[in-house]
């Protein structure tokens, strides 16, 4: 078991770093937080944003009217991680299409194949060091949301903080799980972030359907849609199924990326 963690942690040690001296990685990052700063400003200072919209409900409140109550901090939290989760559907495919196909381009696959480090101690580093640097990626977002909640009145439940951002991490750790898989098929790291940004269109037209179509084929679609759980983790609902789907989607990305070396294994042996 020692050794097992000893190369867990060189693996994802070496991952990371990667992703760090990385420019591209850089670039992804300041992409990232430029888009999520800007609707971050359009939710609350746009025309129809929250702000104007609280002072849209104070003049009717001033003209003798009353209107239904608005929870100011819940729909700023709510809208902003679907808008996180929307770009980071964009992101994650960059992010994970040289986890394996890097490898392969530069020759290095085979002897990671034929390592003595298994298929899966490999599969599982590489995929916490990517989950870890897209949590690195997320914070600068994480503190603009607690400087523009700080003067919410009453605080946000911490339990609504949570719920959204776990069920962030765990959307983007499915994503890239599977988009490891696919990186692990193919040299061509474009061919890898092709494949995986269409798995992300699959799964928005699995999200689609589930909410057209009626019956118990529509009720299975959403229990599979990843982004219909995700939606409920922003609504501040911490759903035991939803934490063991994320999960479930994860070990199969990791399952499916170690079989894919195995069979690289047994054609070299």
């Amino acid at each position: 078991m020692r050794t097992v963690i000893s190369n867990l942690l060189a693996i994802y040690r070496r991952e990371l770093q990667s992703y760090f001296a990385s420019p591209l990685a850089y670039v992804i990052a300041a992409v990232f937080w430029l888009l999520g700063g800007f609707f971050l400003v359009v939710i609350l200072f746009s025309p129809q944003g929250l702000i104007a919209q609280v002072a849209e409900r104070d003049q009717v409140q001033q003209m003798g009217f009353s209107p239904p109550p608005l929870d100011v901090a819940y729909e700023f939290l709510q809208a902003y991680l679907g808008v996180l989760g929307s770009l980071s559907m964009f992101v994650l495919p960059i992010l994970s299409m040289g986890l394996y196909a890097e490898e392969r381009k530069q020759g290095t696959l085979e002897l990671l194949a034929t390592s003595p480090v298994t298929n899966w101690v490999v599969a599982l580093g590489k995929l916490l060091a990517v989950v870890t640097f897209y949590v690195a990626m997320i914070l600068p977002l994480m503190l603009c949301e607690a400087i523009a909640l700080g003067a919410a009145e009453p605080a946000v439940a911490p339990t609504l903080l949570l719920a959204g951002h776990l069920g962030l991490i765990l959307l983007a750790a499915s994503v890239l799980s599977l988009g490891m898989f696919l990186s692990s098929l193919t040299s061509s790291t474009v061919l890898a972030a092709i494949m995986t940004f269409a798995l992300v269109i699959f799964l928005w037209i699995v999200d689609a359907l589930a909410q057209a179509v009626p019956g118990w084929l529509g009720s299975s679609l959403t229990h599979l849609s990843l982004l219909q759980h995700f939606t409920g983790f922003t609504q501040g609902v911490l759903d035991s199924s939803s934490v063991v789907l994320f999960v479930s989607y994860s070990l199969l990305g990791i399952f499916l990326t170690a079989q894919s070396i195995e069979t690289l294994r047994f054609q070299r042996t």
